[in-house]
């Protein structure tokens, strides 16, 4: 088969990666020639992808990082709440981002900031980033994730939640379940019910923007502290919702890395009807 199939079908590089790498100075050779995307590979033939430098723009701002799992090529932490994953206009230097960059400069590393899955500001928990283009492209789609959160209301039995979400017409950030929306799919099973509340353990089909806030809240069940959909923030001021667990397939040792971090001890509060400053 020509390089351009082995490489995406059979190595997995995405058509991004191609495309940079056909760009690069020497970026794909054979036996130390230049190889082409249309040129036939054999068994045998060893390979060799060149990846141009990264340029890492990101401010760097000392912070302490919760680290669950790191190598040459990976890193995850544990994020935590009130804390944006990457810089905006209103957000510029107390992101983990910043911290991050603080962290690869401490170390003599230079990598740009490519995380794997995305949280929002109040959502806690597991983030994983690719220390390079071609590791975020092959790990990127064996990424699985488990969330824990806290919702209103009493939910005692699993459940699937097929529905469609879009924008809501009337806000430029909360979404709403809308059959012009994109397929979402979100799968609950309820842990334990306690004071009105449920602590539930959630599993994305499909990764859209405040999904998991979204549905519950499209259900009657809207997590604790998100006032955004509905959530009462009378028990705990951010939403009751953290990514407890994400495992992966790693991409050059091919072995399966699954990382598990606790319960915020908050969510446990709230079920126990204690409020959480």
């Amino acid at each position: 088969m020509t390089a351009r199939n082995y490489l995406r079908h059979i190595c997995g590089l995405t058509a991004r990666s191609m495309t940079v790498l056909k760009y690069a100075e020497g970026g794909i050779t054979r036996s130390g020639s230049l190889l082409r995307s249309c040129d036939t590979v054999h068994a045998g033939d060893v390979i060799e992808l060149h990846l141009p430098g990264d340029v890492n723009d990101i401010a760097p701002v000392e912070g302490t990082l919760d680290i669950l799992f790191e190598d040459d090529y990976l890193l995850v932490v544990n994020k935590p709440p009130a804390m944006p994953v990457h810089p905006t206009k209103v957000h510029q230097t107390d992101t983990l981002a910043n911290i991050v960059s603080f962290y690869q400069a401490q170390k003599g590393e230079r990598y740009a900031f490519r995380a794997l899955n995305r949280l929002d500001k109040d959502t806690s928990g597991c983030v994983v980033i690719a220390k390079d283009r071609l590791t975020y492209a092959l790990t990127q789609p064996t990424v699985e994730k488990r969330y824990i959160a806290v919702c209103e209301g009493i939910l005692d039995r699993p459940g699937v939640i097929d529905a469609p979400i879009d924008l809501a017409p009337d806000s430029k950030i909360r979404r709403c379940v809308s059959l012009s929306g994109k397929p979402a799919v979100t799968e609950y099973t309820p842990l334990k019910c306690e004071r009105g509340h449920t602590l539930v353990s959630l599993t994305l089909r499909t990764g859209r923007t405040h999904q998991i806030r979204c549905h519950m809240s499209s259900i009657g069940h809207p997590l604790a502290g998100d006032d955004l959909y509905g959530g009462s923030l009378s028990l705990i001021k951010r939403q009751a919702l953290h990514c407890a667990r994400i495992a992966f397939l790693h991409p050059f040792t091919h072995e399966r890395i699954a990382l598990q971090i606790e319960i915020p001890r908050e969510f446990l509060a709230v079920m126990e009807g204690y409020t959480v400053i």
